[in-house]
């Protein structure tokens, strides 16, 4: 399945939850929203909702700084 993360194309060999996504991108600990073609997924769905083909998918994360 190909997907657009971050504006960067990936492929997947099989559909996966926006959380197994993100386990597989190791940065399930760092996301803070997550987008589907520009509609926010609640954290409290990441489990459940699985993208389809060539969706846009934007991963926000935090960032410290001073």
């Amino acid at each position: 399945m190909k997907l657009i993360i971050n504006g960067e194309e990936r492929e997947f060999e099989d559909s996966f939850s926006i959380e197994q996504i993100l386990d597989k991108l190791q940065i399930k600990d760092k996301a803070m929203a997550v987008a589907v073609n520009m509609e926010i997924v609640k954290k409290d769905k990441w489990d459940s909702f699985i993208p389809k083909e060539n969706d846009k998918i934007e991963i926000l994360q935090f960032v410290g700084g001073g």
